[in-house]
């Protein structure tokens, strides 16, 4: 959608924005319409389990976590209407933490740290790999995988064969896995920071109870690549995808996985 189109609104919706200037978000993948005003974020996009999920993760988290607070939501002509408060700080893909590799792995690493300390026994929303495998399922069986916006090499003569072989290596390979709170698409545009702390978290469609490295994967592709290479899903050795994750896995305290990162990163491209 574009800013100048005439975009239905919900009364409820219209209500609450009526008299406001905005401008349309040109960041991130999701197919959604976002429209900023200068105090409240409305997020337009298909009516379906995961934006429902957004929803309930969004109430959820309430008094939780730094997620924004919820004014409305609407689902009219097929579509959802999520009305919410903005967000503090600035995204994690703003010039302060692209030039900065110090301060984004900090930020992200806060980031993971937050979400881990959420109490899970009362999370309703299960995203652990049974479900995620079974709607990678669905994707690859009725054409929805995006060949064309994957790693160089995940298909093709130096990776998989089409994403049918891809969905079967991660069915042979599952890990086993260490449940947390997960965002599910922990990427820098879903994430605001303040300096080397999180002050926000969007985009939450995919979240609920996951192995903790998926959300780490994530992280870890969004890392600055080296000067030395091209982008990889191969991981191996102190450098994966010609990224060195040093001083992100420092921040974090943890040692590196190889294996389920690139589990997971390999999964997320049937997405």
């Amino acid at each position: 959608m574009r800013k100048r189109e005439r975009i239905f609104l919900p009364e409820k919706i219209r209500c609450l924005t009526a008299g406001k200037s905005y401008r349309q978000d040109e960041i991130g993948m999701s197919g959604s319409c976002v429209l900023i005003y200068e105090d409240r974020v409305l997020k337009i996009q298909q009516h379906n389990a995961e934006a429902e999920n957004e929803y309930r993760m969004m109430q959820y988290l309430q008094g939780r976590l730094p997620v924004p607070a919820v004014y409305a939501y609407e689902v009219a002509e097929g579509r959802s209407y999520l009305l919410m408060s903005r967000c503090n700080g600035q995204m994690a893909c703003s010039e302060e933490y692209d030039k900065n590799t110090r301060l984004l792995s900090q930020l992200l690493a806060d980031s993971l740290k937050r979400l881990w300390s959420v109490d899970i026994s009362d999370c309703a929303l299960d995203q652990r790999l049974s479900y995620k495998l079974a709607q990678a399922a669905y994707r690859v069986e009725n054409g929805l995988v995006d060949v064309d916006h994957v790693e160089p090499d995940t298909f093709g003569k130096e990776g998989f064969r089409d994403p049918e072989a891809l969905l079967q290596w991660l069915y042979d390979n599952a890990p086993q896995e260490e449940p947390v709170l997960s965002h599910g698409d922990l990427c820098p545009p879903n994430i605001f920071g303040v300096h080397n702390k999180v002050s926000g978290y969007i985009d939450l469609g995919r979240a609920g109870i996951a192995d903790k490295w998926c959300d780490i994967a994530l992280c870890y592709r969004s890392l600055p690549q080296n000067d030395t290479g091209k982008n990889s899903s191969k991981c191996d050795g102190q450098i994966c995808g010609q990224r060195d994750g040093s001083m992100f896995f420092r921040e974090l305290g943890l040692q590196h996985d190889w294996q389920k990162i690139r589990y997971y990163i390999l999964l997320d491209e049937l997405f």
